[in-house]
């Protein structure tokens, strides 16, 4: 069965793509879902003007995301935690306390945005990525000191 996907789907194809799927994952799965509609010649015209609209919207977000990443090439954020022997941190700085930082700055972004692999739990300077965009990134410095 042919379906026009309305969404990105794993390992079957990306928004706007005509793909030959086997009837039954498109009846049970697909289209129950509305992840995709059937390959009919109206649905093509119907789906190619959501697409077009859904491009227009990507370039209006990456754009923004570019320019909010050129404002926060400067940006510092600066953590004050208590310290025990040998300049071990209680605690530790998470994406949400950096999301938090960010807000204060008047930055709004989102804490799943902020890509932590783990907690920060040592003291000094480290460098934190935020993936604002699916194709812009930038970094932003954290500095933790003690209380």
């Amino acid at each position: 069965m042919e379906v026009i996907l309305r969404e990105d789907v794993d390992k079957v194809g990306t928004r706007g793509a005509v793909v030959k799927v086997t009837a039954g994952y498109a009846r049970n799965y697909l289209l129950p879902r509305k992840l995709a509609v059937a390959a009919t010649a109206s649905n093509k015209k119907i789906v190619e003007q959501e697409r077009e609209a859904y491009v227009r919207r990507e370039a209006k977000a990456q754009s923004e995301s570019q320019d909010l990443a050129k404002l926060l090439t400067n940006v510092t954020l600066t953590f004050r935690h208590k310290v025990g022997e040998n300049d071990h941190l209680f605690g530790s700085v998470t994406a949400k306390d950096i999301a938090e930082g960010l807000e204060a700055q008047r930055f709004h972004i989102e804490r799943r945005k902020v890509q932590l692999d783990e907690p920060i739990r040592t003291l000094g300077e480290h460098l934190v990525t935020l993936r604002l965009h699916r194709d812009v990134s930038t970094q932003i410095k954290v500095i933790v000191e003690p209380e």
